[in-house]
Protein backbone atom coordinates (compact mmCIF):
# COMPACT_ATOMS: atom_id res chain seq x y z
CA UNK A 1 0.00 0.00 0.00
CA UNK A 2 0.96 3.26 -0.81
CA UNK A 3 1.45 6.40 1.26
CA UNK A 4 -1.38 8.51 -1.19
CA UNK A 5 -3.56 5.13 -0.67
CA UNK A 6 -3.29 5.01 2.74
CA UNK A 7 -3.89 9.22 2.97
CA UNK A 8 -6.97 8.49 0.37
CA UNK A 9 -8.68 6.73 3.08
CA UNK A 10 -8.11 8.93 5.97
CA UNK A 11 -10.87 10.82 7.77
CA UNK A 12 -10.84 13.82 10.05
CA UNK A 13 -11.39 15.00 13.77
CA UNK A 14 -11.76 17.95 15.26
CA UNK A 15 -9.70 18.33 19.01
CA UNK A 16 -9.48 21.00 21.24
CA UNK A 17 -6.46 20.75 24.06
CA UNK A 18 -6.21 23.47 26.51
CA UNK A 19 -4.15 25.86 24.06
CA UNK A 20 -4.55 24.75 20.72
CA UNK A 21 -7.28 23.10 18.65
CA UNK A 22 -6.01 19.94 15.17
CA UNK A 23 -7.75 18.41 12.80
CA UNK A 24 -6.98 14.95 13.88
CA UNK A 25 -6.18 12.90 10.50
CA UNK A 26 -6.52 9.04 11.10
CA UNK A 27 -7.51 5.85 9.32
CA UNK A 28 -10.40 3.90 10.74
CA UNK A 29 -10.57 -0.29 9.68
CA UNK A 30 -12.88 -2.20 10.95
CA UNK A 31 -16.33 -1.97 13.14
CA UNK A 32 -15.33 -4.51 16.35
CA UNK A 33 -16.56 -4.08 19.91
CA UNK A 34 -12.68 -4.62 20.80
CA UNK A 35 -11.13 -1.05 19.66
CA UNK A 36 -6.94 -0.54 19.21
CA UNK A 37 -4.99 2.42 19.07
CA UNK A 38 -2.26 2.89 16.72
CA UNK A 39 0.18 5.18 18.12
CA UNK A 40 3.25 6.03 16.29
CA UNK A 41 6.54 7.88 17.00
CA UNK A 42 8.75 10.44 15.51
CA UNK A 43 9.53 11.13 12.55
CA UNK A 44 6.80 8.81 11.65
CA UNK A 45 2.90 8.52 11.01
CA UNK A 46 0.32 6.75 10.74
CA UNK A 47 1.43 5.16 8.13
CA UNK A 48 4.15 3.17 9.75
CA UNK A 49 1.37 0.60 10.77
CA UNK A 50 0.20 -0.43 6.93
CA UNK A 51 1.53 -3.67 7.27
CA UNK A 52 0.77 -4.81 10.44
CA UNK A 53 -2.86 -3.05 11.91
CA UNK A 54 -4.96 -5.42 10.25
CA UNK A 55 -4.23 -7.77 13.52
CA UNK A 56 -6.81 -5.45 15.16
CA UNK A 57 -10.76 -6.17 14.44
CA UNK A 58 -11.45 -2.70 15.07
CA UNK A 59 -8.39 -0.21 14.43
CA UNK A 60 -7.70 3.30 14.93
CA UNK A 61 -4.59 5.15 13.36
CA UNK A 62 -4.42 8.88 13.97
CA UNK A 63 -1.30 10.83 13.15
CA UNK A 64 -0.51 12.92 16.10
CA UNK A 65 -0.11 16.59 16.47
CA UNK A 66 3.09 18.11 14.17
CA UNK A 67 3.14 14.33 12.09
CA UNK A 68 2.10 13.12 8.96
CA UNK A 69 -1.52 15.33 7.71
CA UNK A 70 -2.62 16.00 11.20
CA UNK A 71 -3.31 20.20 10.70
CA UNK A 72 -2.71 23.05 13.73
CA UNK A 73 -6.02 24.79 13.89
CA UNK A 74 -4.63 28.90 13.77
CA UNK A 75 -1.24 30.95 13.60
CA UNK A 76 1.37 30.18 15.32
CA UNK A 77 3.66 27.67 16.99
CA UNK A 78 2.17 24.55 19.71
CA UNK A 79 2.87 22.06 21.91
CA UNK A 80 4.24 18.82 20.21
CA UNK A 81 5.62 17.51 23.33
CA UNK A 82 4.38 14.00 25.02
CA UNK A 83 2.25 16.16 27.56
CA UNK A 84 0.67 17.31 24.58
CA UNK A 85 0.15 13.88 22.46
CA UNK A 86 -1.64 12.42 25.79
CA UNK A 87 -3.96 15.49 26.16
CA UNK A 88 -4.63 15.04 22.30
CA UNK A 89 -5.26 11.22 22.18
CA UNK A 90 -7.51 11.66 25.06
CA UNK A 91 -9.55 14.50 23.08
CA UNK A 92 -9.40 12.05 20.04
CA UNK A 93 -10.59 9.06 21.47
CA UNK A 94 -13.59 11.57 23.74
CA UNK A 95 -14.42 12.35 20.01
CA UNK A 96 -14.94 8.93 18.53
CA UNK A 97 -16.72 8.06 21.50
CA UNK A 98 -14.32 5.59 22.66
CA UNK A 99 -13.67 5.30 26.44
CA UNK A 100 -11.41 2.44 26.59
CA UNK A 101 -8.77 0.99 23.81
CA UNK A 102 -6.08 -1.30 23.03
CA UNK A 103 -3.07 0.37 22.62
CA UNK A 104 -0.12 -0.52 20.24
CA UNK A 105 2.28 2.05 20.75
CA UNK A 106 6.27 2.73 19.38
CA UNK A 107 8.66 5.13 19.93
CA UNK A 108 7.30 8.03 21.46
CA UNK A 109 4.35 7.00 20.98
CA UNK A 110 5.47 4.34 23.61
CA UNK A 111 5.96 7.16 26.05
CA UNK A 112 2.26 8.96 25.32
CA UNK A 113 0.83 5.76 26.04
CA UNK A 114 2.30 4.80 28.87
CA UNK A 115 1.16 8.87 30.13
CA UNK A 116 -2.31 7.53 29.47
CA UNK A 117 -2.10 4.65 31.51
CA UNK A 118 -0.66 5.96 34.30
CA UNK A 119 -3.11 9.22 34.20
CA UNK A 120 -6.27 7.62 33.03
CA UNK A 121 -5.83 3.63 33.72
CA UNK A 122 -9.69 3.15 32.80
CA UNK A 123 -8.83 4.02 29.12
CA UNK A 124 -6.55 1.16 28.47
CA UNK A 125 -7.08 -2.31 28.67
CA UNK A 126 -4.12 -3.95 27.28
CA UNK A 127 -0.55 -2.41 25.72
CA UNK A 128 1.92 -3.41 23.15
CA UNK A 129 5.17 -1.22 23.18
CA UNK A 130 7.30 -1.53 20.75
CA UNK A 131 11.01 0.18 20.87
CA UNK A 132 9.31 2.83 23.44
CA UNK A 133 10.41 6.14 24.78
CA UNK A 134 10.23 5.91 29.02
CA UNK A 135 12.35 6.52 31.53
CA UNK A 136 15.32 8.45 30.53
CA UNK A 137 16.56 6.40 27.34
CA UNK A 138 14.93 9.64 24.91
CA UNK A 139 16.10 11.91 23.12
CA UNK A 140 18.60 9.67 20.98
CA UNK A 141 21.23 11.63 20.19
CA UNK A 142 20.03 11.84 16.14
CA UNK A 143 16.60 12.99 17.41
CA UNK A 144 18.60 15.49 19.52
CA UNK A 145 21.13 16.70 16.96
CA UNK A 146 17.94 17.32 14.70
CA UNK A 147 16.37 20.19 17.18
CA UNK A 148 19.55 21.83 17.33
CA UNK A 149 17.73 25.60 16.73
CA UNK A 150 20.89 27.33 15.02
CA UNK A 151 21.32 24.27 12.52
CA UNK A 152 17.33 24.08 11.73
CA UNK A 153 17.48 27.71 11.09
CA UNK A 154 18.98 27.11 7.99
CA UNK A 155 17.79 23.66 7.15
CA UNK A 156 16.31 22.97 3.31
CA UNK A 157 14.10 19.98 2.03
CA UNK A 158 17.04 18.53 0.32
CA UNK A 159 18.35 18.45 4.23
CA UNK A 160 15.58 17.08 5.66
CA UNK A 161 14.97 14.56 2.52
CA UNK A 162 18.53 13.45 3.81
CA UNK A 163 18.33 13.18 6.84
CA UNK A 164 14.84 11.19 6.22
CA UNK A 165 16.82 9.15 4.05
CA UNK A 166 19.40 8.43 6.58
CA UNK A 167 16.83 7.72 9.04
CA UNK A 168 14.62 4.93 7.27
CA UNK A 169 16.37 4.14 4.19
CA UNK A 170 19.61 3.32 6.28
CA UNK A 171 17.64 2.15 9.50
CA UNK A 172 16.22 -0.78 8.16
CA UNK A 173 16.90 -4.22 7.70
CA UNK A 174 15.84 -5.27 4.26
CA UNK A 175 16.73 -3.35 0.90
CA UNK A 176 12.83 -3.70 -0.08
CA UNK A 177 12.23 -0.51 1.71
CA UNK A 178 11.50 2.30 -1.25
CA UNK A 179 8.04 2.20 -0.54
CA UNK A 180 8.44 2.81 3.04
CA UNK A 181 11.28 5.34 3.16
CA UNK A 182 8.83 7.00 0.50
CA UNK A 183 6.03 6.91 2.49
CA UNK A 184 7.82 8.30 6.05
CA UNK A 185 9.28 10.89 4.10
CA UNK A 186 6.07 12.63 2.70
CA UNK A 187 4.43 14.08 5.21
CA UNK A 188 7.76 16.39 5.24
CA UNK A 189 8.59 16.59 1.61
CA UNK A 190 5.00 16.53 -0.53
CA UNK A 191 3.20 19.29 1.68
CA UNK A 192 3.63 23.03 2.14
CA UNK A 193 5.02 22.46 5.26
CA UNK A 194 8.05 24.14 6.58
CA UNK A 195 11.76 22.35 6.90
CA UNK A 196 11.99 23.10 10.31
CA UNK A 197 9.02 21.04 11.06
CA UNK A 198 10.87 18.23 11.90
CA UNK A 199 12.88 20.11 14.42
CA UNK A 200 9.92 21.01 15.97
CA UNK A 201 8.98 17.72 16.46
CA UNK A 202 12.69 16.76 17.45
CA UNK A 203 13.01 19.40 20.33
CA UNK A 204 9.90 18.79 21.77
CA UNK A 205 11.24 15.04 23.14
CA UNK A 206 11.68 15.70 26.53
CA UNK A 207 12.97 13.31 29.15
CA UNK A 208 11.13 15.00 31.66
CA UNK A 209 7.60 14.02 29.91
CA UNK A 210 8.96 10.05 30.48
CA UNK A 211 10.39 10.26 33.84
CA UNK A 212 7.73 11.68 35.43
CA UNK A 213 5.70 8.96 34.67
CA UNK A 214 8.67 6.15 35.40
CA UNK A 215 7.97 5.81 39.32
CA UNK A 216 3.84 5.02 38.03
CA UNK A 217 5.16 2.06 35.80
CA UNK A 218 5.00 -0.65 38.19
CA UNK A 219 1.49 0.40 38.76
CA UNK A 220 0.00 0.14 34.90
CA UNK A 221 -1.69 -3.20 35.86
CA UNK A 222 -2.86 -4.38 32.43
CA UNK A 223 -1.76 -6.79 30.20
CA UNK A 224 1.41 -6.13 28.32
CA UNK A 225 3.56 -7.14 25.37
CA UNK A 226 6.92 -5.86 25.13
CA UNK A 227 7.18 -6.60 21.08
CA UNK A 228 10.87 -5.24 20.48
CA UNK A 229 13.10 -5.03 17.60
CA UNK A 230 15.97 -6.90 19.16
CA UNK A 231 18.57 -5.56 17.08
CA UNK A 232 17.78 -1.58 17.86
CA UNK A 233 20.66 0.11 18.06
CA UNK A 234 19.04 3.53 19.26
CA UNK A 235 16.52 2.05 22.04
CA UNK A 236 17.85 -1.92 22.89
CA UNK A 237 16.37 -4.45 24.78
CA UNK A 238 18.12 -2.83 28.00
CA UNK A 239 15.04 -0.64 27.59
CA UNK A 240 12.69 -3.46 27.41
CA UNK A 241 13.81 -5.56 30.42
CA UNK A 242 13.99 -2.90 32.43
CA UNK A 243 10.47 -2.60 31.71
CA UNK A 244 9.72 -5.96 31.83
CA UNK A 245 11.34 -5.54 35.61
CA UNK A 246 8.67 -3.11 36.59
CA UNK A 247 5.13 -3.80 34.66
CA UNK A 248 3.44 -6.07 36.77
CA UNK A 249 1.69 -8.09 33.88
CA UNK A 250 3.84 -8.64 31.31
CA UNK A 251 5.02 -10.84 27.93
CA UNK A 252 7.88 -9.90 25.80
CA UNK A 253 9.12 -11.31 22.29
CA UNK A 254 11.84 -9.37 20.71
CA UNK A 255 12.28 -10.51 16.56
CA UNK A 256 15.87 -10.56 15.77
CA UNK A 257 16.89 -9.32 12.49
CA UNK A 258 14.92 -5.95 13.64
CA UNK A 259 15.83 -2.68 14.12
CA UNK A 260 14.01 0.25 15.32
CA UNK A 261 11.47 0.03 12.84
CA UNK A 262 10.34 -3.49 14.33
CA UNK A 263 6.98 -3.65 11.94
CA UNK A 264 8.79 -2.36 8.55
CA UNK A 265 11.47 -4.93 9.58
CA UNK A 266 9.44 -7.98 10.59
CA UNK A 267 5.82 -7.47 9.35
CA UNK A 268 4.65 -11.13 9.70
CA UNK A 269 6.26 -12.02 12.68
CA UNK A 270 4.97 -8.79 14.23
CA UNK A 271 1.71 -8.86 12.89
CA UNK A 272 1.42 -12.61 14.24
CA UNK A 273 2.20 -11.21 17.69
CA UNK A 274 -0.60 -8.81 17.77
CA UNK A 275 -2.88 -11.26 16.43
CA UNK A 276 -2.01 -14.15 19.22
CA UNK A 277 -2.40 -11.04 22.18
CA UNK A 278 -4.88 -8.47 21.29
CA UNK A 279 -8.64 -9.00 22.81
Amino acid sequence: MTHTDWVAEQDSVHVETTFHEFEIAYREEGTGDSVTLFIHGIPTWGYLFREVYTAADHAVIPDLAGYGYTEHVGEGGYDRSLRLQEELLEGFLDELGHDSVQIVAHDIGGGAALRLAAHSPERVERLVLSNVACYDNWPVPFIHGLGQPDEARERTDEDVDAKLQFAFGEGTVGEDNAEFVAGMKAPFLDRDREPQALARNAISTNTNHTLEVAHSIPHIDVPTLLLWGGDDVLISTEWANRLAGDLPNVETEYLDSAYHWVMQDRPDAYREALEQFLD
